[in-house]
């Protein structure tokens, strides 16, 4: 069986693909590379208190979007 084109899929598409091969070592760093590749970190200092969440109200806006059911 020949291996999938793993850099045309998609991450939906990879994510689905790795979860039903969980043996597929080169999915998976295929997978963590595209993660890497797409990721759009949000950097911050370790924190003391939840209450110091809100110094950081760029986080916590795009955490609510994530969280957000999709149509």
């Amino acid at each position: 069986m020949s291996q999938p084109n793993f850099e045309a899929m998609s991450r939906k598409e990879l994510q689905a693909y790795f979860l039903t091969h969980r043996d597929d070592q080169e999915a998976f760093y295929a997978y963590i590379d595209k993660l890497h590749a797409e990721a759009h970190w949000v950097e911050m200092p370790p924190l003391q208190s939840l209450e110091d969440l809100e110094n950081y109200p760029e986080f916590l806006e795009r955490l609510r979007n994530s969280s957000e059911p999709r149509a």
